[in-house]
């Protein structure tokens, strides 16, 4: 069994999550430089057997699609030709941003510590990895 992967894909920065080999405990990896990302996962993919991808679908609270869908598509296709053998599953990812500042408060975190966009995106990928982890157990 392989890791599963998630991606809070953004123009700047990306967030990574990862589970561990059984698929059992969804974890922050960390954040990547947008622009990095792809040599970031053909590295992370040389070392850990990935399974699949799941990326954070950008939709508005009304269901609409966002303004960076275009781009999370552009990435997908790129991510597709990348790695053809391992699929990619877009995941909803509304209200994880608000849910990743709720937790960093839930957990104590300082005020400093949640202005760290950076730590909202990898929380944020673990937030959409344990919801689809949740839907496929």
């Amino acid at each position: 069994m392989g890791r599963v992967l998630s991606i809070d894909y953004g123009v700047r920065r990306t967030g990574l999550a990862v589970t561990d080999p059984l698929q059992i405990i969804a974890g922050g990896l960390t954040t990547v430089a947008t622009p990095a990302l792809m040599d970031y996962l053909r590295n992370y993919v040389a070392h850990e057997q990935v399974e699949r991808f799941v990326v954070g679908l950008p939709r508005q609270t009304n269901g609409w699609d966002s303004d960076n869908l275009p781009r999370v598509k552009n990435f997908v296709a790129q991510l597709t030709k990348t790695f053809p053998q391992i699929p990619v599953e877009m995941w909803d990812e509304r209200y994880t941003s608000v849910m990743a500042h709720r937790t960093m408060l839930e957990s104590g975190i300082g005020k400093m510590a949640r202005r760290n966009k950076a730590l909202v995106d990898e929380i944020s990928a673990t937030i959409i990895l344990q919801g689809w982890m949740e839907a496929h157990r």
